[in-house]
């Protein structure tokens, strides 16, 4: 880096380089293997994201050795925290005896019992290992068992990697169209344009016009897939009419109504649904299922899961995968779910609530706008002051200035998600939100000179 390139640099640019040289290597050497140097695009930032070595309950090491408090849970799925000793020995039992199997497993039942008794709306499910593919085979059992062939999807709303839900996840104010007619914009290139043109985008929080679409197209609908928090758009609660509305215009259309809690399901003991008192027709859960590990599951109605049943002959809906149910992250998801009690999940939502409201206090303080979402340990930061609820709140918020925070907190040793999101684990006490708030009040007064 020339002197001209360094003092064009912000003062935590700056600093995160001087903090961060062996990271800087890594970066270099892994893009002459790997596009942008990784295989995860949320992760990358300018100038390059830091390289990770080690984990301890809310404690990261990278490899120059600076350590970082966490309030990410790697996007949520941590949420005991790196190492749990309950998960890491369950994981060590199940290792002696295997890691994959050409058959049925008792870890696989042992967590279907539990998942099916922790939330009413699972009479079965399916275990895959990721949050799209449990998405991916949710909406195929919605066409099949409607017979229609088109969904509907919130926008702003991110449901997995695949075709049929790449489909206004961060769209421009240029290609959103009306606030309360979104124009499905493809997330990506290279998507099956069939799969777009089969999407109905509808907006977040505006029950009325929601609805409207839905029985515009509602002979053609087979579901509704909706977050109860949108995360990748800055985990932004759905409003409990909202919901209730979307499942009182599916149930009456006979459109499938869809819940994606990859994100939500840590807000309550029996996910979102029990939170907002809202059961869904299907479930979608991944994240922090697996403990740690991929894993992902659907579930839902017993009459649309037996689509998938080959015991009474070819099942209508094949379910293949060499890796489906893998006993290593079903007894991780296990040992997760039997910490994660409902009073645990009471204490995280308490610290989560102060986070929020500490956060909130702090930005009122430096005068600097900012608008703090999130639902239980769920929390995200938009500098705007525009009301956030929805994705269309968040368009045009300070992304230079969310940045230049993101890198002082690390500066400080917290670590958040660049896009300005996080998630409090168990391993988190008052300490910890205490140290952030004291670190975020630093980087704020370095900010406004004060």
């Amino acid at each position: 880096m020339n002197t001209r390139q360094a003092t064009s640099l912000s003062e935590e640019e700056q600093l995160y380089r001087n903090l961060t040289p062996t990271s800087h290597e890594y970066f270099v050497e892994g893009r002459e293997y790997l596009p942008g140097a990784d295989s995860r695009s949320p992760l990358f930032h300018p100038p390059y994201p830091v390289v990770l070595e080690e984990g301890e309950g809310c404690w990261l090491l990278d490899v120059d050795g600076n350590e970082l408090l966490d309030f990410t849970g790697n996007h949520t799925s941590l949420v005991l925290g790196y190492k749990h000793p309950r998960v890491l020995e369950a994981v060590r039992r199940q290792l002696e005896k295997g890691t994959a199997f050409p058959g049925v497993t008792a870890p696989q039942v042992r967590l279907a019992r539990s998942l099916c008794e922790r939330m009413p709306s699972l009479e079965r499910v399916r275990f895959t290992n990721s949050g799209t593919e449990a998405v991916m085979n949710a909406v195929r059992a919605a066409r099949a068992f409607t017979g229609r062939h088109k969904i509907a999807k919130i926008e702003g709303g991110y449901n997995g990697s695949w075709d049929d839900v790449m489909v206004s996840t961060h769209p421009s104010g240029e290609q959103s169209g009306d606030v309360l007619r979104p124009v499905a914009a493809p997330a990506s290139l290279g998507l099956n344009p069939a799969s777009v043109g089969d999407v109905v985008v509808l907006p977040f929080n505006e029950a009325e016009a929601a609805a409207r679409l839905i029985e515009q197209h509602g002979e053609h609908l087979a579901a509704v897939i909706v977050e109860p928090v949108l995360g990748s758009a800055g985990m932004i609660p759905a409003e409990r009419g909202y919901l209730e509305t979307l499942r009182e215009v599916t149930k009456r259309l006979g459109v499938l109504l869809v819940f994606d809690e990859v994100v939500s399901f840590r807000v309550a003991y029996g996910g979102a649904e029990e939170h907002y008192g809202v059961t869904p027709d299907l479930t979608c859960l991944g994240k922090l299922i697996g403990g740690g590990f991929p894993l992902g599951v659907f579930g839902g109605r017993a009459d649309i899961m037996a689509m998938f049943d080959p015991s009474h002959g070819r099942p209508r809906i094949p379910h293949p995968g060499s890796y489906n149910a893998n006993p290593i992250s079903l007894v991780a998801g296990a040992a997760t779910l039997e910490v994660l009690t409902g009073e645990e999940i009471r204490r995280l939502n308490l610290r989560g609530e102060s986070l929020r409201r500490q956060i909130r206090t702090a930005f009122e303080d430096a005068g600097i706008p900012a608008q703090v979402t999130g639902l239980g340990s769920l929390f995200a930061i938009h500098l705007t002051s525009r009301p956030v609820r929805s994705y269309r709140g968040t368009i045009g918020a300070d992304a230079p200035l969310r940045h230049r925070i993101f890198l002082g907190l690390f500066n400080e040793g917290v670590l958040i998600d660049p896009r300005g999101v996080g998630s409090i684990s168990a391993a988190v006490g008052e300490a910890e939100i205490d140290r952030f708030v004291v670190a975020l009040k630093a980087v704020l007064r370095t900010l406004t000179g004060s």
